[in-house]
């Protein structure tokens, strides 16, 4: 970070990524270019910005007094933080063709010997785009931009919240991707284990997710005329079965987990402090989502055909989870304990959106990845479209956007740009943020 001034004296602070932003557009009188060491400098092509390592612009092209270059281009605000990073040492930086810093303070030289030519940007970066920084970077909003967000194209802000969804799909899909890893390839225990991990509603998701793993997935589809027996396992290999059971219920799950579990030779179970229920509605505690599960997995004869193939409304996933808890968990949240409130025996409809959106989502996009099929990440993004969307606390911070006008489209968006981009103060990596650095025309 440096602290420099304006043309008014006034102290103020940038860092790296506010210098990559002006370069990426252009925020800087272009007139009469020249390098540090006095030859003429015109860009002809500012490259792309790479999110990765090496380079901040890849791909680009100046002429540097009668010669072209085509290479890459690196930022910084010190020249001599080149020699700091050790890109000297770095072979992804030799193909490097300028250095764009605010101070040139130290000659660089390439890892041949050769000057790397060097554009200073002190002093030539737009009055108005460092007022607007500034701004932006002294509010004290939450959602910093928000004071400003007229002044953005509406194109502009819904390209990020386009881009901020596809992120968020990507982190989703990383995690299946995980999965699909620890299967080795197998899509059917992999839809199991995500649906579980689905099923624990963030909460208590890492949870079911390590329960899935002790889970025998097959003999599990082998029991499907067995429903107790599908519920001792769960129950059991979560940990949740009492010592001492209180009712029948418990009684008779205790016992045929006891057969279960020696049949067939299942790991140690989990234990009930690895769950959640402090914080978390009784409707959700995963007691009840355990019961749920069992109903689900005795009707299921395959989950990945069965949430790949043939869903292509809402209705129908509904259809595919259609499910009737037995009288017992329609009065009981926990073993044992009887509650004077009596649950509906089928999933709700919130929970049944939330679970279009977390669980069929995200395994089309990475089905579509795995096999190269650009379709499927149409397909998710027209079937958020037709979802409503979610309202929480994240979403009503948007007051840009209407509610009436939201699908989960636009609230899947909204979560990943506040998570990965508001929260953390990322303005300068946000199209929105980089859009309010324009100078005003004049």
């Amino acid at each position: 970070m440096i602290l420099t001034k304006d043309n008014f004296g006034k102290p103020m602070e940038f860092r790296e990524d506010f210098l990559q932003a002006v370069w990426k557009y252009q925020y800087f009188d272009k007139n009469s270019l020249l390098t540090t060491d006095g030859q003429s400098l015109e860009i002809k092509k500012i490259g792309y910005h790479n999110q990765y390592e090496g380079p901040d612009f890849l791909e680009a092209h100046v002429r540097i007094g009668k010669i072209d270059y085509h290479g890459h281009v690196e930022i910084h605000i010190h020249s001599s933080d080149w020699n700091a990073h050790d890109h000297s040492a770095d072979t992804k930086y030799a193909p490097v063709i300028l250095h764009v810093v605010w101070t040139h303070d130290k000659e660089i030289n390439n890892q041949d010997g050769t000057a790397i030519p060097t554009l200073e940007l002190r002093g030539r970066i737009f009055l108005d785009t460092m007022r607007n920084y500034e701004r932006l970077t002294s509010s004290r909003e939450e959602i910093i931009c928000s004071p400003h967000i007229e002044r953005v194209p509406e194109i502009v802000r819904f390209s990020m919240l386009e881009k901020a969804l596809v992120e968020r799909l990507e982190h989703k899909s990383q995690k299946l991707a995980g999965i699909l890893t620890a299967t080795n390839n197998d899509w059917e225990e992999t839809t199991f284990r995500w649906l579980l991990y689905c099923f624990g509603f963030k909460t208590n998701a890492d949870t079911m997710l390590q329960l899935a793993t002790k889970l025998p997935f097959r003999q599990l589809l082998k029991l499907q005329q067995q429903p107790q027996a599908i519920r001792a396992i769960l129950f059991g290999m979560a940990g949740l079965l009492p010592d001492q059971p209180e009712d029948e219920e418990g009684e008779a799950l205790q016992k045929e987990f006891a057969y279960q579990h020696k049949k067939l030779k299942l790991s140690p179970p989990l234990h009930r402090n690895d769950w959640k229920f402090l914080g978390v509605r009784p409707p959700g505690f995963p007691t009840v989502r355990l019961a749920q599960l069992a109903e689900l997995i005795g009707k299921q004869q395959g989950f990945f055909s069965t949430l790949l193939n043939g869903l292509d409304s809402f209705g129908q996933f509904q259809k595919s989870m259609d499910i009737q808890l037995p009288e017992y968990w329609r009065n009981h949240y926990q073993l044992g304990q009887p509650s004077p409130r009596i649950q509906s025996a089928k999933l709700g409809s919130s929970t049944l959106h939330l679970l279009a959106i977390n669980l069929l989502v995200p395994l089309w996009y990475e089905y579509g990845k795995y096999t190269q099929q650009s379709e499927w990440k149409e397909k998710c993004f027209d079937f958020l479209q037709t979802l409503p969307a979610e309202q929480n606390h994240i979403i009503r911070k948007y007051t840009w956007i209407e509610s009436h006008q939201q699908s989960a489209f636009e609230s899947q968006a909204l979560i990943g740009l506040f998570q990965d981009y508001c929260q953390p103060k990322r303005c300068l990596h946000c199209k929105i943020g980089q859009s309010l650095l324009k100078p005003e025309k004049k």
